[in-house]
């Protein structure tokens, strides 16, 4: 005796008919069709997690193009600003030579090896003697050395900020003095004027000189007019190779060059 196949009936009413229509299926059909549309709903889902990390990647290519292109330029802009630094950099070599700048003449490193003697001033028999002993008022240019000054005293209302001294560009190594006689307070690294020495006069006065290479003197050592206290450098926020020179009295800076002068 064999089996009865197992089938499942679907019936179907129409409003407004009479009769009922039916429909057989076989069980097995109807199970195949439901894991087949099981299995065609999860892909379709699959297929949209997929897809749209995708989709949102191509949305994202005509932006990315454009930033493409706009960093292309901004590359060209910079390359175009450099050849123009490279050309004022030239001009302003013609122009320090044909003023008798050229005062930086070997890219000596700051960090490079620097010879300890410094120069000897010697005066003849019976001369008055150019730098007057003991604690005295600054009067005396702080190099021996050609120098020219690059940047003047400048008050906090310029536009482009206060620059309390003077800057005088000479080679790294060259002997910096001490504009008058008196006691080192200060000696030292600072972040902006780099290694710096202060010394304190008389009646007040101050001076500093910053961006040393090296520095000869230490707090609390007395300094005479005309003394190597430091050896120039570029230490500090410095872009080339100077000596920032700084007169105070009674607390205010005032300009170097209205109390002395390079001839002194």
């Amino acid at each position: 005796m064999s089996r009865a196949r197992r089938t499942v009936m679907f019936m179907m009413h129409r409003d407004g008919d009479l009769t009922s229509r039916s429909v057989r299926l076989p069980l097995w059909l109807v199970r195949v069709a439901g894991v087949t549309g099981t299995t065609l709903a999860v892909l379709i889902v699959l297929a949209a997690i997929l897809y749209t990390p995708i989709a949102r990647t191509a949305a994202r290519v005509p932006s990315l193009n454009r930033e493409i292109d706009r960093l292309r330029a901004e590359n060209e802009k910079v390359h175009e600003l450099a050849a123009t630094l490279e050309e004022v950099e030239a001009h302003y070599d013609q122009m320090r030579t044909m003023l008798g700048g050229d005062i930086v003449r070997t890219r000596t490193r700051a960090d490079s090896d620097l010879p300890v003697a410094h120069a000897v001033l010697a005066r003849m028999p019976g001369e008055t003697p150019q730098y007057e002993l003991g604690p005295s008022v600054p009067r005396h240019w702080p190099l021996r050395e050609p120098g020219i000054v690059t940047r003047g005293t400048v008050g906090s209302d310029a536009s482009g900020g206060a620059h309390s001294g003077i800057d005088i560009a000479v080679p790294v190594g060259t002997p910096i003095r001490a504009a008058g006689g008196g006691v080192v307070v200060r000696a030292g690294e600072d972040p902006e004027y780099g290694l710096f020495v202060r010394v304190q006069h008389p009646e007040g006065y101050e001076t500093m000189y910053g961006h040393a290479s090296r520095l000869l003197a230490d707090v609390n050592d007395s300094v005479g007019a005309g003394q190597v206290i430091a050896l120039s450098g570029s230490t500090g926020r410095s872009t080339a190779p100077h000596l920032h020179f700084e007169i105070l009295h009674q607390g205010q800076f005032i300009d170097p060059r209205s109390l002395i002068n390079q001839e002194s």
